[in-house]
């Protein structure tokens, strides 16, 4: 079982998360209007960048959210981001409204769970048991894994230049 740190203090999370040239795990969301969107099925022949938060509620979710809007901006329309976190859709699109979020998707796994079961990213212990641990995932057009970061401290930013680079890649 894997594991990720909140501030030095390790916590279990529910398994290993899906690694590079694994077929992406479909999975269904909620948007911010209450529909529902599934990976596979909407997003088809896009490169995904799939950002795992804990909550858009805390700095650090916040600051990557920003960040990933601004970055994938910069790339056009063959790129899609989602924000996946257990917030409900009316916090997430709350925040994208205050914030200017334009360029990503955000969604909400309070419904089916499907991301944090099919992606392994539950914390199973500690004060944010039951929440996703910090995760990114950079996914093909062809639905192939092709980055996949857990950030080992939850407190921290992911390494933004590595998926970067990858969607860059993916886009030439």
């Amino acid at each position: 079982m894997s594991s990720v740190t909140l501030k030095g203090t390790r916590y279990s999370i529910k398994d290993d998360i899906p690694g590079v040239d694994m077929e992406a795990p479909d999975f269904t969301f909620v948007k911010g209007d209450l529909s529902e969107a599934s990976l596979i099925d909407d997003f088809e022949g896009k490169i995904k960048v799939i950002l795992a938060v804990p909550s858009l509620d805390t700095g650090i979710c916040q600051m990557e959210t920003k960040r990933f809007n601004e970055e994938l901006q910069k790339r056009g329309d063959k790129v899609i981001g989602l924000v996946i976190s257990e917030d409900l859709p009316f916090a997430q699109s709350r925040f994208c409204a205050a914030e200017g979020i334009e360029n990503v998707i955000t969604g909400s796994d309070f419904r089916y769970r499907d991301f944090i079961n099919e992606y392994n990213t539950e914390i199973l212990s500690g004060p944010m048991k039951g929440l996703s641990a910090r995760a990114v995932f950079v996914v093909d057009t062809k639905n192939k894994i092709k980055y996949s970061e857990l950030v080992p401290e939850i407190a921290q930013e992911p390494k933004y230049d590595a998926a970067l680079k990858v969607v860059d890649s993916l886009m030439k």
